[in-house]
């Protein structure tokens, strides 16, 4: 079996243009998990959170009596210590003993994070139980200081890491059933696309175990020489060469001037008739003095001269079916800008020519 799985995976097709399915689609049930804690960072020499912090002086009186300390929170001073969240993800099919990347972020006032210790946090899962323990010595990766009414800062020093600083405590819920049908999942349901994994599948396998549900599903019931063997089916299925398909699209960020097309973009035949509108002011300013026994003041004459014109560039013909390089290319020779061309772009979508979804961010 395990040697029938290494010729699936191998007697694959190869396409230039086609992506393997791993990168199109996931599988029902394998997907991380959130978890979050909320915990104390110390030894912050002075740029911790300051006592009108009282949710830091709370958890830091409420940490040392855990400790067997009998401390008031009137005599606790934070300035070395801050609090945090602490975020990482939990990997399907996590098993205890493993270590993960955690993320330190302050939710108080402290200036900086440098040279820190988080002390033990549980991180909890959205079910509410304990998933891992973190602690660890954090590093921000900048720096920020500041005196005599000065201040410099390198990167972001409120929010640190802690490489490998969360040791798992309980399993992940384990979520692949060897006995279930898998259930694809696209990233960017398709009808096309859909179609194209179950036919691509079902020929590789020599057999109709896969069928589009929807657009954005695909179930594949596990073959006869596959029972009990799931690894080795998810294995060879997710790196079929699939020919995925999609809207023509054409995204436009107005606030950054970013335009980004797809292959797939077509236009009908169009005419664009494009002009730069050019506008100067010049001032000139005149001082005039009076003469040395005359009465009167110093005076300022201003004098502006504003001129208008137009350039125009004349009127571009785009013939019917024109590819995307193509567009490119008519575009960039009327010598438009970045703002023009949403315009144009824009403009020819109304006008019905623009054969692509237009989408303004």
């Amino acid at each position: 079996m395990r040697l029938l799985a290494v010729l699936f995976v191998l007697g694959l097709p190869v396409s230039a243009q086609a992506t393997r399915l791993k990168e199109l689609a996931s599988f029902e049930g394998v997907r991380a998990n959130h978890l979050t804690g909320y915990g104390l960072v110390v030894g912050l020499a002075g740029q911790g959170d300051n006592d009108s912090a009282r949710f830091t002086v709370k958890s830091l009186a409420a940490l040392m009596q855990r400790q067997g300390v009998n401390v008031s929170e009137r005599e606790i001073r934070v300035k070395n210590v801050a609090a945090v969240m602490v975020t990482t993800k939990l990997a399907p099919f996590a098993r205890p003993g493993q270590k993960l990347d955690i993320v330190v972020s302050s939710t108080g006032n402290a200036k900086s994070l440098q040279g820190g210790t988080l002390l033990m946090t549980r991180l909890k899962a959205a079910d509410g139980r304990v998933y891992a323990l973190a602690q660890g010595s954090v590093t921000i990766g900048g720096f920020s200081l500041g005196g005599g009414g000065g201040e410099t800062q390198k990167n972001h020093p409120t929010v640190g890491t802690i490489p490998g600083g969360a040791i798992i405590e309980r399993a992940a819920p384990r979520s692949l059933d060897a006995t279930k049908p898998l259930i694809i999942q696209l990233h960017r349901p398709d009808f096309t696309t859909a179609a194209r994994v179950a036919k691509t599948i079902n020929e590789n396998l020599g057999s109709r175990v896969a069928r589009a549900m929807d657009p954005g599903t695909i179930e594949v019931i596990l073959p006869e020489q596959f029972v009990g063997k799931p690894v080795e089916l998810v294995a060879g299925i997710e790196n079929l060469q699939i020919q995925r398909d999609a809207v023509a699209r054409v995204i436009i960020n107005e606030r950054t001037g970013t335009i980004v097309m797809g292959e797939g973009v077509r236009i009908s035949t169009v005419a664009i008739s494009h002009g730069n509108l050019v506008l100067q002011v010049e001032a000139e300013n005149k001082v005039v003095q009076p003469g040395a026994f005359a009465a009167g003041e110093t005076a300022v004459e201003s004098n502006a001269k504003v001129t208008v014109t137009e350039q125009s560039t004349g009127l571009a013909v785009i013939k019917q079916g024109a590819t995307l390089g193509r567009v490119v290319r008519a575009l960039n020779a009327l010598g438009v800008s970045t703002r023009d061309l949403i315009a144009i772009l824009q403009a020819m979508r109304t006008a019905g020519a623009l054969e692509a979804e237009l989408e303004v961010l």
